[in-house]
C-alpha cells in the first residue's frame, strides 16, 4: 500500500496575495472558471466511459491547480511550446480547445484535432495551440522536448520549451538523459514533473530514495524546486521565474516538481482500491485543488456564492452541448484507418 506522509519541499514559498503577483480579480476568476470545467468535463467523461461511449479516461482530477497556473503563467510570458503530459485536460482549455475539442477526442471522432480519431487520446501535435507533442509515451518526450529547445537556441530563437511529465516518467532513462543534456548546453527548458506519489500503482518510495524529486537538479547543474501544486499562486509565480531564467543569458533549464494528488485511479480501466486505504483516498480528497483555491477566492472577496453558483450552471451548459454535438459528429472513414500512423 502506498504511504501517505508530510514531506518537506526543497524549497517552497508561501503563497502571495494574487495582486502582488499582478493577476487581477478578472484572470483569478477566469482560471476559476476554467478548473470547474476541466472538472466538469472530466465527470462527465466518467460517466460516459461507464455507458461505453467513451473507451479510456485518464482523469486530470487533482492536477487542475498545477495545470492552469502553469499555462496561464507561460501564456503571460509568451512565446512559449509545450510537449505536455496525458492528464493535462485544463492545460488543453487554457490554450484554446474547447470543450467539444475534448469531447471528440475522447470518443475517437474524425474530428479530433490532433489525430482525427486514429491514436491514443491527443496523441500528435496541435501547432496552433501550441503544444508540439502530447505523448503517452511519457519518459521519451523530454528528450524530444531538449532536442526542440536545442534548435530554438541553435536558430536563436526566444522560445522557451515546457515539457510536463509524472514522477513515473521521471525513473525513464530518457529524463536522465534530456536534463543532464540540456543542463550541459544551458537549454531553453523547463522540466515540469507533476508529482501524485504513483506511477500507475506504484508508490513513489519504491521509485527513488529520495523524497522530492527536485533534488535531482543540481546534479544536472540547474535549480530544482518542490511546490505545493495545490496552491495556484505559488504554481503561477515559479513558472513565471522558470520561462525568465530559461530565456535571459546565461540562463538555462530548471526543474519545477509540483506535488499534487491523484483523486481518482490511474485510468478508468483501473481500481485504486486494490492498492490505496480507504483512508489514504480520504486524505488525498481533503487536498482537492477546487475548494481550496474557491475559498481563496470567498475570502478575498473576489467572488460570491452566487458567482459561483453561476459560474457552475454556465459551465454544465457548455458541457452538455459538447457532449450532445460530439454524439453527433461523424465517425473516421474506413479508407483512413493507417492515417497517423508510423511504422518504422
Amino acid at each position: 500500500m502506498a504511504q501517505l506522509k508530510e514531506r518537506p519541499a526543497t524549497s517552497h514559498s508561501a503563497s502571495l496575495p494574487h495582486h502582488d503577483l499582478s493577476v487581477s480579480d478578472s484572470q483569478m476568476l477566469e482560471l476559476y472558471s476554467k478548473m470547474v470545467l476541466a472538472r466538469g468535463l472530466d465527470e462527465r467523461l466518467w460517466a460516459l466511459n461507464r455507458q461505453g461511449k467513451v473507451p479510456l479516461l485518464a482523469s486530470c482530477q487533482g492536477l487542475e491547480s498545477a495545470s492552469v497556473g502553469n499555462a496561464f503563467a507561460a501564456l503571460q510570458e509568451g512565446g512559449c511550446f509545450f510537449f505536455s503530459y496525458y492528464r493535462e485536460l485544463p492545460l488543453r482549455l487554457m490554450l484554446g480547445l474547447s470543450p467539444l475539442d475534448i469531447m471528440v477526442a475522447h470518443y475517437g471522432k474524425a474530428a479530433d484535432a490532433f489525430n482525427a480519431g486514429r491514436q491514443f487520446l491527443f496523441q500528435g501535435y496541435s501547432p496552433k495551440h501550441p503544444i508540439i507533442i502530447n505523448s503517452n509515451v511519457v519518459g521519451s518526450s523530454l528528450c524530444h522536448a531538449t532536442g526542440y529547445a536545442l534548435g530554438c537556441k541553435t536558430l536563436g530563437e526566444d522560445t522557451v520549451v515546457l515539457v510536463s511529465f509524472g514522477d513515473g516518467g521521471s525513473s525513464e532513462g530518457e529524463a536522465h538523459e534530456a536534463m543532464n543534456f540540456a543542463g550541459i548546453h544551458k537549454l531553453p527548458i523547463v522540466f515540469i514533473c507533476y508529482n501524485n506519489k504513483l506511477a500507475i500503482s506504484v508508490p513513489q518510495r519504491k521509485q527513488m530514495a529520495i523524497d522530492n524529486l527536485a533534488d535531482r537538479a543540481p546534479g544536472y547543474g540547474f535549480p530544482g524546486y518542490s511546490i505545493d501544486g495545490m496552491d495556484i499562486l505559488s504554481v503561477i509565480k515559479h513558472t513565471r521565474e522558470a520561462i525568465q531564467r530559461a530565456r535571459s543569458k546565461d540562463g538555462g533549464p530548471t526543474l519545477l516538481e509540483f506535488k499534487v494528488e491523484r483523486l481518482k485511479p490511474h485510468t478508468s480501466d483501473d481500481d485504486d482500491r486494490k492498492y490505496r486505504t480507504p483512508e489514504e483516498l480520504d486524505l488525498v480528497r481533503r487536498r482537492d485543488p477546487l475548494p481550496i483555491f474557491r475559498s481563496y477566492l470567498l475570502e478575498h472577496g473576489v467572488i460570491t456564492d452566487e458567482q459561483d453558483r453561476l459560474i457552475q450552471a454556465q459551465v454544465k451548459e457548455k458541457i452538455d452541448q459538447a457532449t450532445e454535438a460530439a454524439e453527433k459528429e461523424p465517425w473516421p472513414d474506413p479508407s483512413t484507418l493507417l492515417n497517423h500512423v508510423y511504422s518504422p
